[in-house]
């Protein structure tokens, strides 16, 4: 009973489809939980409502489900998730049903109350906290399925249950926070889209699924199965820490969460202890996500090869407007050519060309019919890398707050019984703006520079919140650390990646991690699903800053 063992089978709607199995044969579990809701996700799920009410949820989780929900039930695992999306009730319904068809008795709780009436939006979400979960455990459920709470409570949940915490825990509220966020990203965590992942012993090739062993004062120790693939260090830790998050304070609905007290310890082989950890009262609003339908979008791609590459592509961008007008239209030329090159790929630009607008047949085959049409009539050697298609719509998020008291947290347990979740009675969480770390300007004191590419010292993870990206930068030594944060200002960071130099860029430091974590704010405009950016969730901007040649420390070695 000291240790509450909790894994993470799926880090999106999408994830690996044999997790869940894998994490049951694996080894020992109490609780194993999934992950299944995103921003983009909830748009997904709500265009999936509006062509049948009774539907709403991640309808793959039901199918993993029924290959592995004997199994749980025989080795006394519960299973959490908030695959339950827009309509948990009817994922618990389907559930039981599941039960009935397997011949297995399963008890089924659910949480709802996130949804916020918007006649104007599509989907409108609060993020929910802990406290719902515990209760349909602690009300004997087998299965919890929920709606839109914080990714970390699939996780923070059974922890209340296990322990007996109340809303004055705090810092154990945080501790738990933390696992449930390190683990809620599934591979992520042991070796998954790691900067280093040649040095992992398998390569990255395939990662196992993460384990959270939490204890009752909150710390844990973030681990795997034995004999799965990836790792688990103080890195791979670091680098999940720093995915999607702000400032130093870390608000939830239960608790802010100080990330600048988290301390990481290599326990041994595949075993990061994590501790430390301190709690502050949670604000007295909850975030709320909102998807609308923004209109309707479409795309091509012309091939320019060879000589006169900016001339091409002015010609294309003259007779597309002639032909669609001006209004909509984006034109993003990537210059992916070598000069004098015998390929003909390698001597390519790409001129990708975006169209919005709220006319679907403007969107539609009028605009890709247009594109086609200048096969013949163009630049030399033109060409395009899809057939004319249809418009499709997109969707624009945006976020907002709503009081706690203001909503109606539901907890459904297995008997039916509903029980009226009440809100933190204390908070407090933020007073004004996150207070940011400003660096050294210029360049530190150093004996001597050699020229390198700045990911040769540090590691980083990137991700989008919304419209804004976060960037989180980590040195790989506490050697190399001084250099970093007075080296990595918001205007170095400019110069590196030219197109935040517009934008507002918040810059936070986190000392026990080694770590520089930055906020750009509407690097992805309105947001993932609207996002014409040629890697709109930010994924791979940590690893084009890495990939940048600087000067770096000659003495400084990873």
């Amino acid at each position: 009973m000291s240790v509450l063992r909790i894994g993470n089978a799926s880090g999106f709607y999408g994830d690996r489809f044999a997790a869940w199995r894998e994490m049951l044969d694996g080894g020992e579990l109490d609780v194993l939980t999934g992950d299944y809701l995103a921003e983009l996700t909830m748009l997904i799920l709500g265009r999936d409502r509006m062509r049948d009410p009774s539907l709403g949820y991640a309808k793959t989780f039901l199918r993993q489900a029924e290959g592995v929900l004997g199994t749980a039930l025989e080795r006394g695992v519960t299973l959490v998730t908030n695959a339950g999306g827009l309509n948990p009730a009817g994922l618990a319904d389907a559930i039981r049903s599941l039960g009935d068809r397997l011949g297995l008795q399963v008890r089924v709780g659910y949480v709802e109350g996130d949804a916020i009436q918007r006649p104007d939006a599509l989907t409108a979400n609060a993020y929910l906290g802990a406290f719902g979960i515990a209760a349909c455990l602690d009300a004997g459920a087998d299965v919890v399925v929920t709606g839109r709470v914080t990714d970390a409570s699939l996780a923070v949940g059974p922890a209340i249950a296990r322990f007996g915490w109340t809303r004055d825990d705090l810092d154990a509220l945080a501790g738990a926070t933390v696992a449930g966020h390190l683990i809620e990203c599934g591979a992520q965590v042991t070796g998954g889209n790691f900067s280093f992942f040649t040095e992992l012993p398998d390569g990255g090739h395939r990662p196992g699924f993460p384990i959270a062993e939490l204890h009752a004062d909150g710390s844990s120790v973030l681990t795997k199965h034995a004999g799965t693939g990836g790792a688990v260090t103080v890195e791979t830790v670091t680098a999940q820490l720093l995915y999607e998050v702000g400032g130093p304070d870390y608000l939830g609905p239960d608790v802010v969460t100080r990330l600048d007290t988290v301390r990481l310890e290599q326990e041994g082989p595949d075993r990061v202890r994590v501790s430390g950890v301190r709690g502050t009262p949670p604000p007295d609003t909850l975030k709320v996500g909102v998807n609308n339908l923004g209109g309707f979008r479409n795309s091509m791609t012309f091939v320019l090869c060879g000589l006169d590459i900016p001339a091409k592509a002015a010609l294309v961008r003259g007779q597309i407007e002639e032909s669609v007008g001006t209004e909509g239209l984006e034109f993003t030329l990537a210059r992916t050519d070598h000069p004098d090159t015998g390929d003909t790929e390698a001597a390519s630009a790409l001129l990708h060309v975006h169209l919005r607008d709220g006319d679907k047949s403007r969107a539609g085959r009028a605009f890709s019919a247009a594109a086609v049409e200048l096969a013949l009539a163009s630049y030399p050697g033109c060409t395009l890398t899809t057939l004319p298609g249809d418009a499709t719509p997109y969707g624009v998020f945006t976020a907002d707050t709503i009081a706690q008291d203001a909503v109606e947290h539901v907890a459904v347990l297995p008997s039916g019984e509903r029980v009226a979740i009440a809100p933190p009675t204390v908070t407090g969480g933020l007073q004004g703006a996150p207070v940011q770390h400003e660096a050294l300007r210029g360049d530190p004191s150093l004996p001597a520079t050699r020229r390198g590419p700045l990911g040769e010292l540090v590691g980083a993870r990137s991700g989008d919140k919304g419209g804004d990206a976060n960037l989180g930068v980590w040195a790989r030594t506490d050697a190399t650390w001084p250099w970093l944060r007075d080296w990595l200002t918001v205007e170095r960071l400019a110069e590196l990646l030219p197109e935040t130099a517009a934008l507002a860029v918040e810059r936070y430091e986190l000392p026990n991690l080694r770590a520089v974590n930055f906020v750009i704010r509407g690097l992805l405009g309105q947001g993932v699903a609207a996002s014409t950016r040629f890697d709109p969730q930010a994924k791979a901007l940590g690893e084009l800053l890495r990939s940048r040649v600087v000067d770096l420390p000659t003495e400084a070695r990873a």
